[in-house]
């Protein structure tokens, strides 16, 4: 499916099983939840799961609604951020100086040596000289020498001034050029505070910005309100996209290759944007190498996935304490398994979710696992004691038999993709999801009658119809109001099979009367269908 104009997450990459539990931030693992018999080959059962008997609900990002431990967490952090912008943090530290051992050689040295010898050499003198001073004070060791004592009572005693160092004039140039480095920089006023932003949202809580908060909060809550994890988190995170050029990122052309791994669509039913991620799509040996043949091409493709979650957060959350500033993650594990043992697509995944993990805290609100096979969700349980109840309760998974039927749980019909049952189409020229007028019927064993009037006659009555995992007989026709009139037949009633996608008409309306559809259900299983419709004037 092509991406919408819309950006990740979260943008989660994630083929495969990870190798440990996931932490609660951008790293996404799916929560498995043991099905009863009934529901074997279908979608994972939350009521089976105590972890998962109650949905994850995001805490409020209202100051006022904060524990008191978790106010005096967020006002230590301000402080602690603020001194930070004041003393220049949040830029990269100098370079570690080189080693002795990695200096290079130079002539210097032997200037050095030089130099050395010279003051030795006059110590030296100096020594001696000293030694015949105190001589004729009577201060000599006892085993002088005859001719030293000859010497002591006949001669005068002659003093040496000690000959002056003299420091090659390169040495003196030197010293005096790090001296006028040294004032030049004790001299020069510091740089001002750097202003720093995290997806538009200011830092620095002395701005005023209330969405500073809500930022700060997500830092806080990765880390436990620890205030020194989190700040250093922050940090790490500020630096890590200034190395990266995450602020320019959005600016750069990096093609369309990979518009159906990963892309925007639609919303859940509490208003969060969703990301889709589809990664059986990399069984096609020529997209695989495209994105994973060189080193080049999988920064190309690191870029692209951080940039389309960065135009996800920015056009699509708030920050405001009482908005959305969390997405719902969705991986598609269709055809996934072809991917298993490809090394270059397993150290891409670990690199994103580290990336993710490490820079993006606290950005799913739910993270959905579809097509999960039974493997899939057999790992999963092993890990289940591990895994903070929390954490575990923002994912869900469900097997290729219960996709729609779990999608449905938390998003509308219109705002799911026609390839999962539901009824939204990219760049639909019809219908928006912002109508809505999506009706629900359900259909047990028989058959299910459905009327649309069709009454504004030059109109167009575009009509839309699906069953969840249809296999069933449909069909559609036009009953004028007039008994003399002739019935239309649009669809010629026929069985659809399971994997049908949506059925769409556009009947003019040339005489008043009614559109009829025909659903029956030659089997025990229930059904339920979809249908919305809207009159199209001329």
């Amino acid at each position: 499916m092509a991406a919408t104009t819309e950006a990740a997450p979260v943008p989660v990459l994630v083929p495969v099983p990870p190798e440990a539990p996931a932490t609660e931030s951008v790293k996404a693992e799916a929560e498995p939840v043991k099905t009863s018999d009934a529901e074997a080959g279908g979608s994972v059962a939350e009521e089976n799961n105590p972890q998962l008997a109650s949905s994850f609900k995001e805490e409020s990002n209202f100051v006022s609604d904060l524990k008191e431990s978790e106010k005096k967490a967020l006002q230590e952090l301000r402080v602690r951020i603020e001194e930070a912008l004041k003393n220049n943090e949040f830029v990269e530290p100098p370079p570690a100086p080189p080693k002795p051992e990695e200096l290079p050689q130079s002539t210097e040295g032997d200037k050095t040596e030089g130099v050395k010898e010279v003051v030795e050499a006059e110590e030296e003198k100096k020594t001696i000289t000293e030694t015949e001073v105190k001589a004729e004070a009577g201060d000599v060791s006892q085993d002088k020498t005859p001719v030293e004592e000859s010497k002591s009572t006949t001669e005068a005693p002659v003093t040496e001034t000690p000959l002056p160092v003299e420091t090659p004039a390169v040495a003196e140039g030197e010293v005096l050029a790090a001296e006028t480095a040294a004032e030049v920089t004790e001299a020069a006023p510091p740089p001002p505070p750097e202003d720093i932003y995290l997806w538009g949202v200011p830092l620095a809580p002395g701005k005023g910005d209330e969405r500073t908060d809500v930022v700060l909060l997500k830092f806080l809550r990765a880390r436990d309100f620890k205030v020194s994890d989190a700040f250093t988190m922050l940090k790490n995170a500020v630096l890590w996209r200034k190395r990266f050029g995450v602020d320019g990122i959005l600016e750069e052309d990096l093609g369309n290759d990979w518009d159906g791994v990963a892309y925007m669509h639609g919303y859940d039913k509490e208003g969060h944007p969703v990301c889709y991620n589809v990664y059986g799509v990399f069984q096609d040996n020529e997209l695989y190498q495209k994105t994973f043949g060189d080193e080049t091409k999988r920064q190309k493709f690191l870029r692209w996935r951080i940039q389309l979650l960065e135009k996800g957060i920015q056009q699509q959350l708030s920050f405001s304490p009482g908005g959305i500033s969390s997405m719902v993650q969705i991986t598609d594990l269709k055809n996934s398994a072809s991917t298993l043992g490809k090394k270059e697509l397993k150290q891409a995944a670990d690199q994103i979710l580290t990336l993710l993990q490490d820079n993006y805290p606290e950005f799913v609100a739910k993270k959905i696992f579809i097509n999960a096979s039974w493997w899939y969700l057999a790992y999963y349980t092993m890990i289940t004691p591990f895994v903070s109840p929390r954490t575990s309760s923002k994912f869900v998974a469900a097997r290729p038999a219960k996709v729609s039927d779990t999608l449905f749980k938390y998003f509308s019909p219109e705002h799911v993709p026609v390839q999962y049952g539901g009824l939204s189409r990219v760049n639909d020229p019809d219908f928006s999801a912002a109508e809505g007028g999506v009706s629900e019927l359900i259909l047990k064993a028989g058959k299910q009658i459905i009327e649309i009037p069709a009454t504004e006659v030059g109109s167009a009555l575009v009509y839309e119809v699906t069953v969840v995992g249809w296999d069933v007989s449909y069909g559609a026709e036009f009953v004028p109001s007039a008994e003399a009139s002739y019935t239309v037949i649009i669809h010629k009633r026929k069985k659809f099979p399971p994997t049908e996608e949506p059925v769409r008409h556009s009947f003019k309306i040339g005489e008043p009367g009614k559109v009829v559809l025909t659903v029956e259900n030659n089997s025990s299983k229930r059904k339920k269908i979809l249908y919305r419709s809207k009159v199209i004037s001329a």
